[in-house]
């Protein structure tokens, strides 16, 4: 294995840290990468969901990365979004000295960080943002998401302290609504593969069922487990993060399947 870790041009506090594998093991193939954003509420970046999730994916053989993206005051002014979509474009900069597929990147997010990924796959043509990052274009978008129990709404079923820290505003609002990740689905949004547990006491499962009801309308293609127990924060669902659950650990396998269904699949 080896390690990258780049500071982020745009950002005070943000870090990618790159898992590639050997250049002899792959023989001049490149392979997909999976970034990860963790959760934490905007308000932290939780470790349970980082490097854990990144060795799975390189275990399975895929390139990952980890961003430890801005929270708390830090996260306002979509600030997450700039690092995210940031950490797309270095990524796809370096494809050919790390042997990444530049047209198989996606974004693994959790929870808050789940929003972040939702909101990488929807707001990469946002105006203000390809503005600051002086950049336009197919560059910015991922290929795919990967959201485990995120956070989608701003509205009735809200996680309102991750709106707090993106927004600034308690209500949903303007401010909070501009993030509401179901208002900005549109028909460019990538393949998007979700799972929550129906029973989530954190993140409601109802933020799920709103995104694929957006996902449907614009007909963007997707795949969806709803688990009928289980925790928020789960992460792999093992005993290395603390949180053992055997059913709800299926999801690991479903995704790396379902990457295979949408051409993610390793040569």
């Amino acid at each position: 294995m080896r390690l990258e870790t780049i500071k982020l041009e745009h950002s005070k506090q943000a870090a990618l840290t790159v898992y590639l594998h050997d250049i002899m093991e792959l023989r001049d193939k490149p392979r997909p990468l999976i970034l990860i954003t963790p959760g934490g509420g905007y308000g932290m970046v939780s470790e349970r969901e980082a490097e854990p999730i990144a060795i799975a994916f390189y275990n399975a053989g895929y390139h990952a990365a980890i961003l430890r993206y801005s929270v708390g005051e830090d996260a306002r002014e979509m600030q997450p979004m700039v690092e995210a979509l940031e950490s797309i474009r270095i990524l796809r900069e370096h494809s050919g000295e790390w042997l990444i597929a530049h047209d198989k990147i996606a974004v693994c997010g959790f929870s808050a960080g789940g929003h972040l990924a939702a909101a990488a796959g929807t707001m990469w043509n946002e105006p203000a943002l390809m503005e600051r990052l002086s950049y336009t274009g197919d560059i910015l978008r991922p290929n795919a998401l990967i959201l485990g129990y995120p956070v989608i709404s701003s509205g009735e079923f809200a996680h309102r302290g991750s709106f707090y820290n993106l927004s600034g505003s308690h209500e949903d609002d303007e401010a909070a609504r501009f993030f509401s990740i179901e208002q900005r689905v549109a028909s460019d949004t990538p393949p998007t593969f979700i799972w929550h547990t129906e029973d989530d006491p954190a993140v409601t499962v109802e933020n799920a069922l709103l995104l694929i009801s957006a996902l449907r309308k614009n007909q963007v293609p997707f795949e969806c487990h709803i688990f009928n127990k289980g925790q928020h924060g789960l992460s792999m669902c093992n005993d290395e993060v603390h949180t053992p659950n055997p059913h709800c650990a299926h999801w690991f396998g479903l995704c790396v399947e379902w990457l295979d269904s949408i051409g993610f699949g390793l040569e």
